[in-house]
């Protein structure tokens, strides 16, 4: 809920710290942000976004596949990492989609509270139901981040971008950012198929040179299962996934009745946990200053 979350938050226009009353976020300098019916705020300065939000077909195949447990060792994965640095300061996870991973995260760690951000509309509708003490921000994190400077022990960047110098402002000194990128081998039997969208095998390198200078990574580890997939459940991952804006729902229908039922497919990811710099490094390395 957002009254969980609100003294994180920053207003986009002004960055002065937010209040709620009964159906807006207010900043100190009399900015006003509308409390959608389902939950959620929009923080959203109006300046086009370079990023098209998931739909509402595929937030909803993304939900009915991580609520089978189909994902449930990246999910634990990702709790571990937070853990092993706990933190009652808050968690952001970027990109959130459903918020599934960040409410396993709050589970683990019943002190703390998360703020799930997303561009696209369907998903922050599902964050603000995802946990009691989760709340929904629709925003770009590719342009300031809503959310105070050193505010957070943790940011998650779950197959999602991330906005390296801005997760870097946002946490606290010490603070954790959690990334889950695919391997080259992940789901490597479905990605073969014509129209898929296949996994960028230089993603490990290019993630080591985004943080550079701002983070140093303290943790690396390979999550590798095999799942074996029903006809609806190879519907749903194909559905949810950035393939979906390539292939229309009939090419999509095709591909998969034309699979055994019960088809084997690899999950392969590594999840990788970064630790924020102080700023007299990051000014020496990355050639910024401390946010």
């Amino acid at each position: 809920m957002l009254d969980s979350v609100i003294d994180l938050l920053a207003c986009p226009h002004c960055e002065s710290a937010m209040d709620l009353d009964d159906t807006a976020v207010l900043c100190e300098r009399g900015h006003s942000f509308d409390i959608a019916r389902q939950g959620y705020v929009t923080l959203l300065t109006g300046a086009a976004t370079r990023f098209t939000g998931d739909t509402a077909e595929m937030i909803a195949d993304r939900a009915e596949f991580l609520g089978t447990g189909h994902y449930d060792p990246i999910r634990d994965a990702v709790a571990t990492a937070c853990t092993s640095a706990p933190s009652d300061t808050g968690v952001l996870e970027v990109g959130a989609g459903t918020g599934q991973y960040l409410a396993r995260v709050l589970d683990e760690m019943p002190g703390s509270r998360g703020i799930g951000l997303d561009v696209s509309k369907p998903a922050v509708r599902r964050i603000a139901r995802s946990h009691p003490r989760t709340g929904a921000v629709l925003a770009d994190a590719w342009e300031r981040i809503p959310v105070r400077s050193g505010s957070l022990g943790h940011v998650l960047s779950v197959f999602a971008p991330r906005n390296a110098s801005e997760v870097h402002r946002i946490l606290e000194p010490g603070g954790t950012l959690v990334v889950v990128t695919p391997t080259p081998e992940h789901l490597g039997e479905l990605v073969s198929l014509p129209g898929m969208v296949s996994v960028d095998e230089r993603k490990t390198e290019r993630l080591s040179a985004a943080l550079s200078g701002r983070f140093e990574r303290r943790d690396r580890s390979e999550v590798r299962f095999a799942m074996e997939l029903t006809r609806p459940a190879l519907t749903g991952l194909v559905g949810m996934g950035p393939s979906a804006f390539h292939l229309t729902a009939q090419q999509r229908t095709e591909m998969v009745e034309a699979l055994p039922d019960g088809f084997e497919v690899t999950a392969s990811v590594v999840v990788s946990t970064w630790v924020r710099q102080d700023g007299d490094r990051v000014r020496q390395d990355g050639g910024i200053s401390d946010g």
